[in-house]
């Protein structure tokens, strides 16, 4: 499914449906380049799951894993650009991770450890500035309907 989000609001609507959506052992696997809108995701997302619209949200960027409480139970943010493998995981409480609800950015450097059944999200320039494109695939169709926002 390809989702056309016209701006910063729309992400975060996407975002919130997701998140009203997700339970422990989901994995959301947000990829696309550099400013394609991962982290704005990531924030909308967490802010929504912890009930909190003006919770700090930093980038995991350096720690590599930033984790969260929410009513929904524990949410792990990793960002993996920096990891120097997919061993590395294990040092930063992956295989607990799995257990609650886990947003991995750059989620190719974790290989084969990624979760079965994560929801991958594409994100791409959608030709304008602010507009983006975001392909969505892992989950079945019945669980994305209703999505766009």
């Amino acid at each position: 499914m390809q989702i056309r989000l016209d701006d910063q609001l729309a992400t975060e609507t996407l975002a919130a449906l997701i998140a009203d959506r997700c339970a422990p052992g989901d994995c959301l696997a947000l990829s696309g380049g550099l400013g394609a809108g991962k982290s704005t995701f990531a924030r909308a997302f967490l802010r929504h799951l912890a009930q909190d619209p003006q919770m700090e949200v930093p980038s995991p960027s350096f720690a590599l894993v930033q984790p969260y409480e929410t009513p929904k139970g524990a949410v792990h943010h990793y960002d993996l650009w920096r990891l120097d493998g997919p061993d590395a995981l294990y040092e930063l409480a992956w295989d607990e991770a799995c257990e609650g609800i886990m947003l991995v950015e750059w989620p190719e450097r974790a290989e084969d450890l990624l979760p079965e059944g994560a929801l991958h999200l594409t994100f791409a320039s959608g030709g304008s500035e602010d507009s983006r494109l975001v392909d969505l695939t892992g989950w079945p169709e019945e669980r994305l309907a209703g999505l766009n926002p």
